[in-house]
């Protein structure tokens, strides 16, 4: 499976934490091997150059990067994609048209929870949006994971440990949990529901599927294993 790594812009936490979040991401969903793609987007190339991890691709109108440090990585032989700042497309966007080009099955975006608050909401329903639906996609996102659910996916935390599932663009239907306190066997979940927020895990996996739709799970990061 052809896998990328995406490493967002934003406000980000001390680089420790970052450093544990993309452990423990990468452990979990490529199991360790190297990605075939590692892209930063715009100023996460800050992020990227502090956890010391080497980029194959800058992607972004490059209005928040630093100019010395890209051109620092540009003479490297990285390649910089440039776009215009007045675009119709975010720079997460563009990154994630980068991998789906590039025949990525697996995608695992670092990214902040802090900063605008347009912008957070924009970047999760990115990253759900239907045309990426033929790629997984997981998200560590300042004090959060969070899973975009097209079919099927194994989550892991601690028991009693909070996960929720959001139903986004139409209604979820046949959604099914197994290993979480409150069970939902082939449900529907409606844009907007309460429904399926503040569950549990019971043990340390658990499992959430979707027959039709997509739903996006979230797990605190400080709750997870």
């Amino acid at each position: 499976m052809r896998s990328a790594v995406v490493f967002a812009g934003g406000p980000h936490g001390p680089p420790a934490v970052a450093r544990a979040a993309l452990d423990r991401a990468l452990s979990q969903t490529l199991d360790g091997a190297p990605a075939d793609l590692v892209v930063a987007v715009d100023s996460g190339l800050h992020l990227a150059v502090a956890l010391g991890t080497p980029v194959h691709m800058v992607v972004g109108d490059m209005d928040s990067v630093d100019p010395g440090l890209l051109a620092q990585v540009e003479s490297a032989g990285v390649e910089v994609r440039r776009h215009p700042v007045d675009k119709d497309a975010t720079d997460l966007e563009l990154a994630l048209d980068v991998a789906a080009e590039a025949g990525i099955q697996s995608v695992l975006v670092l990214g902040s929870d802090a900063g605008r608050m347009d912008h957070l909401l924009g970047g999760v329903l990115t990253l759900a949006s239907p045309r990426f639906s033929r790629m997984s996609i997981r998200a560590v996102l300042g004090a959060a994971a969070l899973h975009v659910v097209h079919d099927t996916c194994a989550l892991t935390g601690t028991p009693g440990a909070t996960v929720s599932i959001l139903a986004v663009n139409g209604p979820a239907n046949g959604v099914r949990t197994d290993g979480l306190r409150w069970p939902l066997d082939g449900e529907r979940l409606d844009p907007g529901t309460s429904r399926g927020l503040s569950n549990e895990f019971l043990g340390e996996t658990a499992r959430v599927s979707v027959d039709d739709g997509c739903v996006v799970v979230v797990v605190p990061e400080e709750e997870q294993s």
